[in-house]
C-alpha cells in the first residue's frame, strides 16, 4: 500500500519530441492533467478506496514501474509483450555470445523536469540513442549519449537503478527488473572496458548523525518505514537502526527541502492505504540534484521541525524561516560571514540574560527532549553559580558528569548545551566566579563532543572573539580553541569526563599547558614516568610521548604495550588498544570501580594504574635495542623467572639473581669492611634475603630449612661479589644473552588443563604463544610437547568456558589429505581473552609484513618484502603467502 502525494506532478504528460527540454506550457499542462486525473492514479488513496486496479492503467508486465511513473496518454498502456523489450545484435550480423549492441525500455530521469520517463533505448556503434517508442526509431532520436573511455557506470539505489556518467551529463536510468539491469551493465562494461562502481552510500562507522529516527519514506508512490540518519550532508535510510549498510542515500548538497501542505487530504483517504498514516502527519519533500523527489512522512510536529531545520542546513539553503529564533540568528551571522561589526552579535537572544530559559535554544525532535534541555540548563546554572572550593569539589564533579552524560546519551542535546553556554558567556561582565566556571564547563565539553554544522562555526567564532592571552577568560577561550581543533582531528570521546579531568580543569589552570593532564606510568623495574596528555590524546600518542621521554624506539619497532590494572583489585591486567582515548580509559575505570563498590566509592582514594611492558616479542627487534628497552625487558624476564614461568635450574637461577642484584643495588660490600660504606653482617643477611625474595624462583624456596636458606644466601653473596665493578648495562647484556638461549624466549605462557577427550594427557600444561606459533609445554619441566605453526591453526578462541584451538595437519606426507584436530583447555576466563588477543595480534603482524618491527625502517618496498620472505623461510616454512588468517571465535 502506498500513499500518493498528489500536489506535485510525477508524470511526463508532455507530447513534445524534445525529451530533456519540455516547455513551461507543457509542464503546466502536465500539472493540470495530473490534478484532473489524480483520483484515478493507482497509488492515490481514493483509487485504492474505489478498488481501481493497476491492470486497468498499465500492462501486467509493467509491475516494476512505479505507479507515478506510468503515463496516462496511452503510449504505455498497450501490452508490453507486443514490443521487443530487449534484443542483441553482433557487429558482423551473426550470433554473438558477447553482445555489443542492445535495445530495450528503460526509465530515464528528465534533466529539467525531474520525472521518470519511459523511453526506448538503442545501443549501436558506441552510441546510445533513445526514443519515445520502438516505432520512432526511424525518426530523429530524442537524445543520444556518446560512449568513450571517460564514461563511468555507477550502481544506484535499489537493485534496478544505475547511473551512466558521460563527459557532458550524468544519466539516471532504471530497468524493469534486476536481470535487465545486469544485461545493460554487462553490455556497457564490454564496450567501455570499465569496472562498475558503487555510489558512496556507506557512511564511516564512526560518523555521528546530526539527527536520526523512524520516518516513512515515499518515492515513486511507494511508501516504506525506514530508519533515517542525516550524516554530514548526506541523508541515509536503513531497514532498522542496527544496520550498517544503508538501503540508499540522498545527497543533500544544493538540494531543495520544503514542507508539503496536506491540509486538503482527509483521514479516511490515508486510513484506506492501510499504512496507519493520518492527514495530521507532517510531510517534507527533498528535491536532490538530478534525482526525483523523495517525500518523508513524519508523525509529530517537533520531529518535523527538527528534520526540516537540519535538512535545510545540510542542503546549504539560507531559508530564514526554519529553526528557532536563536538558530535563525546564527544563520544570519553565517550569511554575513561572521562580520565583526554586525549588530547581531549583541542581539539580546544571543547574549547573557539573568532570566532563565523557558524553551530550548535549538530545535529538538520531542517534548521529552525539550523538557530535558531545560533540566540541563538548571544543572549548568548550579555548576556555574556555586563557587568551586577544593574541599567540596566533588559536588561540581557530580554536576558536570551528570550533565555531560545526558548529552552523550541524547546526542540531540549536544548542540543545545553549547548554545546555552555560549549564550551565558556572551556580553557578560566578569564580575565574579560565575563567568570563569562557565568557561570551565565549556572547556570540559570541547574534548568530549562537538556541535553540528554551523553551530560548530558559531562556537569557533565565539572563541576567536574572546581569545586574549592577557586575561583569564581569554586564556580559557584559547584553551577551548585548541581543544576543538584536537577533537576535530582525533575524533570525539565515548565516556564522560573522569574526576581527575574535572578537578584538573577546575583547580589547576589548564590553559598554562598544552598537555594539561598527567598520570604516572609504571615499569617492571619498580620505577615510573609521569606523562602529560590532553583530552583527545589516544593511547598511541601517549605511548609515543612516553617513548620519547624514556629513550625508547618508536612503538612500531618494539612490542611494548600499555596495560591497566583491574578495578576489582584482582591480579588482572587489560591491554589498551592504540585508538582508545586515555581520558576514556580513566573514566571507564573509575565508573567500573564505582559499580563494584556502590556507596563506598571515595573520589581520589584510588586511581587507575598504568603499566608499560613487553607484549609481543620478535627476534628481529633485538638489533637496535636501547639500554632502556634492555633494562625493562630484563626485569620482565626476572619477574617470569621468580613466578616459575621461565625454565632455569637452581644454579643458573642463582647466577641470574646475582646479576639482577648488581643492577638493582650495585656492588656488595664485604661484611666488617673498614671502609665507611661497609655493612654489618646482619644488614648484609637482610639484603641477601630481600634479593632472594624478589628475584629467586619461589618454587625453589618451598620447604627449605633456615639453614639451607642461610647457605643459599652465602652462595648468592659469593656470586654477587664476583660481579664487583660490573656496570648495570653490562650486567643486563649478560643477563639477556643467557636468557635468550632458551628457544622460546619472549613467549607468553598460560597455565591450562586439557579437557577430555584429548590427545594430551590429563595433566596441567603450559600454552606458550610466540611469533612462530603455539606450543604446548610440560608443566613441570617446560619441555616442548607439541608445536603448531600459525599456518596450521584454523580456529582459536573461547568456546563456552574453555579455550579451543583447531589445527589442520597433513595425514601423510605423500597424500594431500589433511586431518583436523581440536584441542580444548580449561583456563581462567581473563586468560582466555588475553591468549586469544595475543594469538590474533601475532597473526595480524605476520599477515602484514609492513607491521613487522625492524631495527631500521625499510626504505623501499623491495626491502620490506625481502625481510618478510627471510623471516617466513626461517620460521614459517609451510606458511602460505595468503594474508587470510584463521577464524577468530
Amino acid at each position: 500500500k502506498a500513499t500518493q502525494i498528489s500536489n506535485v506532478p510525477f508524470l511526463d504528460e508532455s507530447s513534445g519530441s524534445d525529451d530533456d527540454c519540455g516547455s513551461h506550457a507543457s509542464f503546466r499542462t502536465s500539472t493540470a492533467l495530473s490534478e484532473n486525473r489524480k483520483s484515478s492514479m493507482p497509488g492515490s488513496p481514493r483509487a485504492v478506496k474505489r478498488g481501481v486496479s493497476m491492470s486497468s492503467l498499465s500492462s501486467e508486465s509493467d509491475y516494476a514501474i512505479p505507479p507515478d511513473a506510468c503515463s496516462l496518454d496511452g503510449d504505455y498502456s498497450e501490452p508490453e509483450h507486443k514490443l521487443q523489450r530487449t534484443s542483441s545484435y553482433s557487429t558482423d550480423g551473426g550470433i554473438c555470445t558477447e553482445p555489443m549492441e542492445k535495445s530495450g525500455y528503460l526509465l530515464k530521469m528528465g534533466s529539467q523536469v525531474k520525472m521518470w520517463k519511459r523511453r526506448w533505448f538503442v545501443l549501436r556503434n558506441r552510441q546510445i540513442m533513445y526514443y519515445k517508442s520502438p516505432s520512432d526509431v526511424i525518426r530523429k532520436p530524442q537524445g543520444q549519449m556518446e560512449l568513450n573511455s571517460s564514461c563511468q557506470i555507477v550502481r544506484g539505489e535499489g537493485s534496478q537503478t544505475f547511473q551512466l556518467v558521460t563527459e557532458k551529463r550524468t544519466y539516471f536510468l532504471t530497468a524493469d527488473s534486476p536481470n535487465i539491469l545486469e544485461e545493460w551493465i554487462h553490455v556497457l562494461q564490454s564496450i567501455l572496458r570499465v569496472q562498475v562502481t558503487t555510489s558512496p552510500g556507506v557512511p564511516r562507522s564512526d560518523a555521528k548523525p546530526t539527527v536520526k529516527g523512524w520516518l516513512t519514506k515515499v518515492k515513486h508512490g511507494h511508501s516504506k518505514l525506514v530508519w533515517c540518519a542525516l550524516i554530514g550532508k548526506t541523508f541515509y535510510y536503513y531497514r532498522n537502526h542496527e544496520d550498517k549498510c544503508p538501503l540508499g542515500h540522498l545527497p543533500m548538497r544544493e538540494s531543495k527541502v520544503e514542507e508539503v501542505d496536506r491540509s486538503c487530504d482527509s483521514d479516511e483517504d490515508y486510513e484506506a492505504t492501510g499504512g496507519g498514516l493520518l492527514s495530521s502527519h507532517c510531510t517534507l519533500v527533498i528535491h536532490p540534484q538530478e534525482q526525483s523527489p523523495t517525500y518523508l512522512l513524519i508523525r509529530t510536529k517537533q520531529e518535523k521541525n527538527t528534520w526540516l531545520y537540519h535538512l535545510t542546513v545540510a542542503a546549504g539553503s539560507s531559508n530564514a524561516t526554519v529553526g528557532t529564533a536563536y538558530e535563525q540568528l546564527i544563520g544570519k551571522l553565517l550569511d554575513s560571514e561572521g562580520d565583526p561589526s554586525s549588530p547581531l552579535w549583541k542581539h539580546p537572544m544571543l547574549c547573557y540574560s539573568k532570566d532563565g530559559l523557558h524553551t530550548s535554544l535549538t530545535t529538538l525532535p520531542s517534548e521529552a527532549l525539550q523538557t530535558e534541555a531545560l533540566k540541563l540548563f538548571k544543572s549548568c546554572q548550579l555548576f556555574i553559580n556555586v563557587p568551586v572550593e577544593a574541599s567540596s569539589v566533588d559536588y561540581h564533579v557530580s554536576l558536570a558528569q551528570t550533565a555531560l552524560q545526558v548529552c552523550l546519551t541524547h546526542t540531540e542535546l549536544q548542540n543545545e548545551i553549547y548554545c546555552q553556554l555560549v549564550k551565558q558567556t556572551s556580553c557578560r561582565q566578569p564580575q565574579n566566579h560565575s563567568l570563569t566556571q562557565c568557561w570551565q564547563l565549556l572547556a570540559l565539553c570541547a574534548p568530549l563532543f562537538l556541535p553540528q554544522h554551523h553551530f560548530l562555526w558559531y562556537i569557533k567564532q565565539h572563541f576567536q572573539r574572546h581569545a586574549d592571552p592577557r586575561s583569564e577568560i581569554g586564556k580559557y577561550a584559547i584553551y577551548c580553541q585548541r581543544s576543538v581543533d584536537r577533537t576535530v582531528q582525533a575524533g570525539e570521546r565515548e565516556a564522560k569526563p573522569s574526576r581527575m579531568e574535572i578537578v584538573s580543569i577546575l583547580l589547576r589552570n589548564p590553559y598554562h599547558h598544552s598537555l594539561p593532564f598527567s598520570i604516572p606510568v609504571h615499569f617492571m623495574n619498580a620505577t615510573y614516568q609521569v606523562v602529560g596528555f590532553d583530552g583527545s590524546s589516544t593511547v598511541d600518542e601517549f605511548i609515543q610521548r612516553l617513548n620519547q621521554e624514556t629513550g625508547m624506539r618508536k612503538p612500531s619497532h618494539l612490542g611494548f604495550s600499555l596495560f591497566t590494572d583491574d578495578p576489582s583489585g584482582k591480579n588482572l591486567e587489560h591491554c589498551l588498544q592504540g585508538n582508545m582515548k586515555i581520558c576514556d580509559v580513566i573514566s571507564k575505570w573509575e565508573q567500573a570501580l564505582k559499580e563494584l563498590h556502590p556507596g563506598k566509592y571515595e573520589g581520589g582514594t584510588r586511581i587507575v594504574k598504568l603499566t608499560y611492558k613487553n607484549r609481543l616479542y620478535f627476534r628481529s627487534q633485538a638489533k637496535g635495542e636501547t639500554d632502556r628497552e634492555r633494562l625493562l625487558l630484563a626485569f620482565q624476564v626476572s619477574n617470569e623467572i621468580a613466578s616459575g614461568r621461565f625454565p632455569v635450574n637452581k644454579e643458573l637461577a642463582l647466577e641470574m639473581v646475582a646479576l639482577m642484584a648488581q643492577v638493582e643495588y650495585g656492588d656488595l660490600d664485604r661484611p666488617g669492611s673498614s671502609s665507611p660504606g661497609g655493612t654489618s653482617p646482619s644488614k648484609m643477611q637482610h639484603l641477601l634475603h630481600q634479593v632472594l625474595d624478589k628475584f629467586y624462583p619461589k618454587r625453589y624456596k618451598q620447604n627449605i630449612t633456615a639453614e639451607q636458606l642461610r647457605q643459599l644466601a652465602g652462595r648468592l653473596a659469593e656470586k654477587w661479589m664476583v660481579l664487583q665493578g660490573c656496570s648495570p648495562p653490562e650486567c643486563i647484556r649478560i643477563y639477556l644473552t643467557v636468557a635468550r638461549k632458551w628457544p622460546l624466549f619472549g613467549t607468553k605462557i598460560f597455565a591450562a588443563k586439557p579437557v577430555f577427550p584429548s590427545l594430551l594427557e590429563d595433566y596441567p600444561v603450559w600454552i606458550a604463544v610466540n611469533e612462530d606459533g603455539i606450543s604446548i609445554l610440560d608443566y613441570n619441566t617446560m619441555h616442548l610437547k607439541v608445536f603448531y605453526p600459525y599456518s596450521s591453526v584454523l580456529t582459536f578462541g573461547g568456546c563456552r568456558d574453555d579455550f579451543m584451538i583447531v589445527v589442520g595437519q597433513m595425514k601423510e606426507r605423500g597424500s594431500g589429505k589433511k586431518s583436523t584436530e581440536k584441542l580444548l583447555f580449561t583456563m581462567a576466563v581473563p586468560k582466555i581473552v588475553e591468549a586469544t588477543l595475543l594469538i590474533a595480534s601475532y597473526i595480524n603482524f605476520r599477515s602484514a609484513p609492513s607491521l613487522l618491527p625492524s631495527p631500521q625502517p625499510c626504505r623501499s618496498k623491495t626491502a620490506a618484502n625481502k625481510l618478510w620472505e627471510t623471516e617466513s623461510r626461517c620460521f614459517f616454512p609451510s606458511m602460505p603467502r595468503s594474508t587470510k588468517g584463521p577464524t577468530l571465535l
